[in-house]
């Protein structure tokens, strides 16, 4: 284990040890259950002091990467793809540059999951979806209840049958209501627009086209009900723009 030597210091000594015992699990080519070598062994090669090995370990079993196991010691286990996103997506924390990017990321992954809605779609879904349609009509300027609105869209993910997009769903969705709620000034004119223009697009007109199996007109339908939310991005995205480039040219007039 002689590659395992921390010779630069760049970073933080932890910071160093972490990334060191990747590239020691990579290319070792260990696969999940392999035993890990005990905490003396790699104290040892990597030349640092027990204490600062812990540490390093210990933020390998937050990401779920390794476990002790009795009589076994550590091993590699399988970690949670979204594990490490769970600690930190959390609106409160959150600048409103990173709210609008994982909004945007949220709007584009529905989007692509229109085929995939289609293609697993069963009439016992479709029962269900209507059930929630009905239990969570949309009420003023086409807003809906947050258990409504988390019903709905959950259900179409559940629906794909992918487990890391259902995943994905229950992490963002705090932040789509965080999002939704906090700029909600932004939002009413624009409903009102799409309403008075005959644009708006409702929980129940998407199920029409799920019940059809219509792969176009569902996506069609989902990109017109996100409308609000694009129109929205755009505006904060030029906002944002303009402060940076305002920022920038200030920083260049103070030099």
């Amino acid at each position: 284990m002689s590659d395992l030597k921390i010779s630069e210091k760049t970073v933080t000594l932890v910071d160093h040890v972490e990334s060191k015992l990747f590239k020691f699990i990579t290319s070792r080519k260990l696969r999940v259950g392999d035993a890990i070598p005990n905490e003396n062994e790699l104290a040892e090669a990597l030349g640092v002091s027990r204490s600062v090995l812990r540490e390093a370990l210990s933020r390998l079993r937050m990401l779920g990467v390794i476990e002790s196991r009795t009589r076994r010691g550590m091993v590699l286990c399988e970690p949670n793809m979204f594990g490490g996103f769970q600690r930190v997506i959390n609106p409160l924390i959150l600048g409103d540059e990173s709210l609008i990017n994982l909004l945007g990321f949220r709007i584009a992954l529905e989007l692509g999951i229109c085929s995939a809605i289609i293609d697993n779609i069963t009439d016992d879904d479709i029962a269900e979806l209507d059930d929630i349609v009905k239990r969570g009509p949309a009420v003023d300027l086409n807003f809906y209840k947050a258990e409504s609105e988390y019903e709905f869209h959950s259900k179409l993910y559940e629906v794909t049958g992918n487990q890391s997009i259902i995943q994905f769903q229950e992490l963002v969705y705090p932040v789509t209501q965080f999002v939704h709620n906090k700029f909600r000034d932004y939002f009413e004119p624009i409903n009102r627009k799409l309403i008075r223009n005959g644009q708006i697009v409702t929980h129940d007109d998407i199920l029409h086209f799920i019940k059809n199996r219509d792969k176009e007109g569902l996506k069609t339908a989902m990109e017109r009900h996100f409308e609000p939310y694009n129109r929205f991005l755009t505006v904060k995205r030029t906002v944002t723009g303009d402060r940076s480039i305002a920022v920038s040219k200030k920083k260049t007039k103070t030099r």
